[in-house]
């Protein structure tokens, strides 16, 4: 979800005379914020890319605070969330696309407007804007849910829109669950996905180390394409929806015939989940157009004539020289 915001007599504190350019560029410029599920995009309307970027989750305190000089405050937004995750209850503030506490929802806007960074400071038509297109199909994979958006001429169908919610949460649960199981316990998600997994899972796969946030360093194997393949095979997890790229096709499916090829040719790809290293590649192995070309096609229309003319069903339809004759007059 996009929003747009004008931010005039809104609650910003006055300023002195060295900010008063600068909150009259802010009074007289939208704020647009991108309420991507799992990051917090905001910046001015115009711009060519956001003015600031944090998760999208609150912190709250654990422990009582009892000792001068300890962490302060009811509540952790952003990065200072993030920085002092070891001492703080993370809650994310959607679950699969939907709010679950708008109150907190209300603290991250708030947050926003207030942030010195902005001093300086429907979605998907929008990244077809930013792609040169207004005809195409988004595929948008973020935190909580993915979706395939087909679009024409900068207008979104509805009737085509599918949506599951498997995204990059669910991934990186999987992932933590393989690594549980090889006796790590941590709460990073480094992997990729494999063109061919089937093959990748007979070989003895090269271990690939990772630096994690608390200095430490881990060595995955299988594991790190393991994960990923969740999007595309979600029965992993005991889900009955569809994988990532059968979604994509069902929704160009479910358009217009006449758009098909077209929507086919200007996929767009969005979201955190589709930045796995490989990804575009096993996406376009599996997502095929076939084209079904016989040899006796300069015919074809002949002979399907010719089948269809055969058929019982179709002499009901017919009309004899005589009732043409009369209808005729």
């Amino acid at each position: 979800m996009a929003l747009a915001a004008d931010p005039t007599g809104s609650s910003f504190p006055r300023r002195d005379s060295s900010a008063v350019e600068s909150y009259n560029t802010i009074t007289n410029q939208p704020v647009m914020i991108d309420n991507e599920s799992g990051v917090i995009k905001a910046g001015f309307a115009g711009d060519q890319i956001h003015k600031y970027c944090f998760p999208k989750y609150v912190g709250l305190p654990m422990h009582i605070r009892i000792m001068a000089g300890a962490l302060e405050g009811d509540i952790f937004i952003g990065f200072k969330a993030k920085e002092h995750q070891g001492l703080l209850s993370i809650c994310y503030l959607t679950e699969h696309g939907i709010v679950k506490d708008w109150n907190d929802m209300e603290h991250i806007w708030q947050y926003v407007y207030s942030k010195d960074q902005l001093q300086t400071f429907s979605e998907e038509h929008l990244v077809l804007y930013a792609t040169g297109r207004t005809t195409g199909v988004v595929l948008d994979s973020g935190d909580g849910i993915t979706h395939a958006v087909p679009i024409y001429q900068g207008f979104a169908m509805p009737h085509s829109i599918m949506r599951i919610d498997i995204a990059s949460r669910n991934i990186s649960r999987f992932l933590h669950l393989y690594l549980h199981k090889e006796g790590y316990d941590f709460h990073s998600s480094p992997s990729y996905l494999s063109i061919n997994p089937q093959k990748e899972e007979t070989l003895e796969t090269e271990k690939a180390q990772y630096y994690l946030p608390d200095g430490s360093t881990i060595e995955i194997g299988p594991s790190q394409f393991r994960a990923p393949e969740l999007l595309f095979r979600p029965d992993l997890i005991r889900e009955e929806s569809e994988g990532i790229h059968k979604v994509l096709v069902f929704a160009i499916q479910k358009s217009d015939m006449d758009l098909q090829f077209t929507l086919f040719s200007n996929i767009v790809l969005l979201g955190g989940s589709t930045l796995f290293k490989g990804f575009g590649g096993r996406l376009l192995s599996e997502v095929k157009i076939r084209i079904f070309a016989p040899q006796e096609r300069l015919y074809s229309t002949w002979i399907g004539g010719s089948i269809l003319a055969s058929m019982d069903t179709f002499k009901k339809t017919w009309v004899s020289k005589k009732e043409y004759e009369e209808d005729s007059a």
